[in-house]
């Protein structure tokens, strides 16, 4: 039985990345599991419901990342480096889970709205913590060094996606550049 849940958890999570929340549907679950609608919603009631637990394994696997860059002895590069390739390990043919719950953010369920704010809020936090570790450059906003970084990352996936080409070595290089000037 909790087999199933993590099966329609983890294809859900999937098809998220694939195609974004919106455009899944408990049918395409069905067909793609060979169960009905029903078993389905045995598990979760409500499509809402099924986000929310998307989102909770979501956040594990960040709370995860965020003990793993905690190391004091893994470089501000490599922290960066480990979180853009953690983040690529995700994917398939899709894009960062929070990437696509946050294009569809606006359409969301109230609760999952406030679940995709709790996310954005970790991964800034997990970024800021990377960012303050930076001895050269104790001057600089680490939120809005974070944001950027963040969005150089998420922007390199999504071109990735579209244009078929890895630009996230570039990227991470350029931001290597930019941090340890």
């Amino acid at each position: 039985m909790e087999n199933r849940k993590k099966q329609i958890t983890d294809l859900a999570l999937k098809l998220i990345q694939e195609k974004g929340y919106v455009a899944i549907s408990y049918d395409d679950l069905a067909k793609q599991l060979g169960v009905t609608k029903a078993s389905i919603h045995y598990h979760f009631e409500k499509k809402e419901d099924l986000g929310v637990a998307v989102t909770d394994r979501v956040k594990q696997k960040l709370q995860s990342l965020f003990l793993k860059i905690n190391d004091p002895s893994i470089t501000i590069e490599d922290k960066i480096t480990f979180f853009a390739t953690t983040q690529i390990k995700q994917l398939t043919d899709g894009i960062c889970p929070v990437s696509s719950l946050q294009t569809d953010f606006e359409s969301l369920p109230k609760a999952l709205q406030e679940k995709v704010l709790e996310l954005s809020q970790i991964e800034i936090s997990l970024m800021k913590q990377i960012v303050s570790e930076n001895e050269q450059q104790r001057d600089v906003d680490e939120e809005s060094t974070a944001l950027m970084i963040l969005s150089a990352i998420k922007g390199a996936m999504q071109y990735q996606r579209v244009m078929g080409i890895d630009l996230l070595p570039k990227v991470l290089e350029q931001i290597h550049r930019i941090l340890m000037k």
